[in-house]
């Protein structure tokens, strides 16, 4: 008996490979997207926290918030609430929000890095793959891929029958998703949103209330609206918990949760296969360390990371056009970075054209490549030197910083 292709559409597949949890996104057998967990260098990313306010540091603005892990958050005044949640004033100062020995309701926004510890809001957001829920929010606000015809405004009027309380945010893929789905997923996010806050009514703390999702989770809810033929799971206990959540969040996943068997892909002379064995992800994920990511055209990216910013590099290779070297180097150049985890600040410095339209041509092809990035990604265009000056938001640890870190216990090993 032989096993179906793995890859063959879209499938996402799950596994856990010593402290590392994996998901990856495969579309057309293609990896477009990879989630990782380090078991002993936990992301707290998207952890909500009943914490204790330590000290207010005027200076910076912001207050140290006690999260009893071990090392604070900062917490700005730009993401603080006043007393019972009030939104903060225009220009209203952090002492005038909290006081020192305060329990406060936090959201790890962005992870510790270096001595730097986790940056938090008091603006709580829980995600799923139509629906975010700003519990602190009052109104609906629709995602802006969605355009500015009059279905923007049928959109809202129809998540507000739907989902109960206030303050959602309504991705693109709503648009298309049965009434059903978003019932179960609203009502899922407002139970886990009545569930934190009536923990943060108890008081105590500081305490975790709820974790971030996990890379499984994280890989379902971003992949959104998009239904992946097979979630594949390397690990019968975590299918089985994986299939209980899509029963409560995402009840069109469910059935598409199945655990792998390596019976059926591999002889039993060949021993026990992996789940990314048969992509040969393991290989792949080792060359996202890499500097050098070569295009199919003949040419090549070379990808510098820096403390202060991801440089990219497109070289020509053989080939005479530069604007087709250029068009193939914008979409590989938006997947490496989804791949790679980076954030900050991006500078590419594309092959040299001499066309104007050419480069406003390029710049459009490098938006669109962009558009469907989970975290918030921005184009700002050429500088006078010629090169693609970019952001991306930071979610998470890099990659390289984590898997450096298996590496390094390995070898202590």
């Amino acid at each position: 008996m032989t096993g179906p292709t793995v890859g063959a559409a879209s499938d996402i597949l799950i596994d856990r490979d010593g402290p590392l949890t994996r998901a990856a996104v495969l579309s057309g057998g293609r990896l477009t997207d990879l989630y990782i967990d380090h078991a002993e260098r936990p992301s707290l990313l998207g952890h909500v926290f009943l914490g204790r306010v330590e000290r207010i540091a005027t200076g910076l603005d912001g207050a140290f918030v006690d999260l009893g892990t071990g090392k604070s958050g900062l917490l700005s005044a730009l993401d603080a609430r006043g007393p019972k949640g009030r939104p903060k004033a225009k220009g209203e100062r952090i002492g005038n929000l909290l006081r020192t020995g305060q329990t406060v309701l936090v959201q790890v926004k962005a992870d510790a890095t270096g001595a730097k510890g986790p940056s938090l809001t008091m603006d709580i957001t829980l995600p799923g793959r139509f629906l975010v829920h700003a519990p602190l929010g009052r109104d609906v606000a629709v995602s802006k891929r969605l355009g500015s015809g009059p279905e923007r405004a049928e959109l809202a009027r129809r998540i507000q029958d739907i989902a109960p309380g206030a303050g959602w945010i309504v991705r693109a893929g709503a648009a298309t998703a049965p009434d059903g789905l978003l019932v179960a997923e609203s009502d899922a996010l407002h139970l886990a949103w009545r569930s934190i806050r009536d923990a943060a009514e108890r008081g105590g703390g500081p305490a975790l209330l709820l974790p971030g999702p996990d890379a499984p989770r994280r890989a379902l809810i971003e992949h959104g609206a998009a239904v992946p033929s097979r979630i594949i799971v390397d690990d019968v206990a975590l299918a089985r918990d994986l299939a209980g959540w899509c029963a409560d969040r995402a009840p069109d996943l469910e059935e598409r949760v199945e655990p792998f068997d390596a019976r059926l892909l591999a002889a039993p002379s060949d021993g026990r296969q992996r789940l990314f064995d048969l992509r040969d992800l393991d290989a792949e994920i080792e060359t996202l360390l890499g500097t050098r990511v070569p295009l199919s055209g003949g040419g090549s990216l070379v990808i510098e990371r820096t403390e202060a910013m991801t440089v990219v590099d497109v070289n020509a290779g053989e080939r005479g056009n530069p604007l087709d070297v250029n068009l193939e180097a914008a979409a590989e150049v938006a997947r490496q970075l989804r791949l790679r985890n980076a954030g900050g600040i991006v500078v590419v410095d594309f092959v040299n054209m001499r066309n104007r339209g050419d480069a406003e041509r390029l710049l459009n092809a490098l938006s669109r490549a962009v558009e469907d990035d989970p975290a918030q990604t921005q184009v700002y265009g050429l500088s006078k030197l010629g090169l693609v000056e970019m952001t991306r938001a930071r979610r998470g640890t890099a990659l390289a910083d984590l898997l450096g870190a298996v590496r390094t216990a390995a070898a202590e090993d």
